[in-house]
């Protein structure tokens, strides 16, 4: 499989990053008697790093600077007032600390990018998707793709055609006085009760998930969707007065509405959509 350029920059920097730690482990190790002064630098460098992780580059940066200003100023101190000599030990933390910082920019850069594309990923998923992960129910893509073929149907062999459209009244304030686990519970059983109330050559569709609304395309002319109106209803009724009612402690209030295809009226499965919700607005 084929790595992606963020993927190759993140495992390069995590090795960078484990490198310069071993490098610097050794190097504090290997000089006893620089070894707390080491341990101060190699705390230094680490301290910069994590700023950076949770930063931005730019502050690593700066810090690094300020490091290299103060280190600076620290073994001119040491040359010039103590006679110390510049050796190894000068140069080192001055190479190490921008290198952790720039290890660990590039580690976040990589996991950065490859957060991006997995939420791309996760986008492209689900506007590909033609069925909800949640109700199993086909949704609006697979819409357009059905009503499509049915219309070509509808018209070719005359055979009626309607779409029925259900929403939930008072959705709004449902959705403040009960749970966000509540609330999918409600839109899985009805879902499952729309699915029943139907044949089993007809469609239910779940075209809008945030504000559930779902769409049954029925094989029937408009007053057969009516029948399948006042069956759903009755229904929820009973669940209501019972099952509901324990469940949610509140009440569930369909709105319903249904128009019958037209082909003069109706050019495409979108338009089709927006003359059932028309329908439902009637249902008060």
């Amino acid at each position: 499989m084929k790595r992606s350029r963020s993927s190759v920059v993140s495992d390069g920097a995590f090795l960078l990053l484990i490198l310069a730690c071993f490098i610097s482990i050794v190097f504090t190790s290997g000089n006893p008697n620089l070894y707390i002064q080491n341990i101060i630098f190699l705390n230094l460098a680490f301290l910069i790093a994590v700023v950076t992780y949770f930063t931005t580059v730019t502050t690593g940066l700066i810090l690094n600077i300020l490091f290299i200003f103060g280190y600076g100023t620290f073994t001119l101190y040491q040359t010039v007032v103590v006679g110390g000599l510049i050796g190894t030990q000068n140069y080192f933390w001055l190479i190490m600390t921008p290198l952790f910082t720039v290890a660990t920019w590039l580690l976040t850069l990589g996991n950065r990018q490859l957060q991006q594309e997995n939420d791309q990923l996760i986008k492209a998923n689900e506007s590909l998707a033609t069925v909800d992960a949640r109700t199993s129910l086909k949704n609006t893509l697979s819409f357009q793709s059905d009503a499509s073929v049915f219309m070509a149907l509808s018209v070719r062999y005359q055979i009626p055609l309607t779409l029925m459209v259900i929403s939930v009244k008072y959705w709004d304030e449902l959705r403040r006085m009960i749970g966000e686990e509540q609330l999918l519970e409600a839109i899985q059983d009805l879902s499952k009760m729309s699915q029943v109330s139907i044949r089993t050559n007809d469609s239910l569709y779940l075209l809008n998930k945030e504000n559930p609304m779902w769409g049954m395309l029925l094989f029937t002319d408009l007053p057969g969707a009516m029948i399948v109106i006042e069956r759903l209803r009755s229904r929820v009724d009973e669940r209501n007065r019972d099952e509901f009612a324990n469940k949610y402690r509140v009440e569930l209030v369909l709105k319903m509405g249904a128009v019958a295809y037209d082909a003069e009226q109706i050019s495409n499965p979108l338009e089709f959509i927006a003359q059932a919700k028309k329908q439902v607005e009637y249902d008060v």
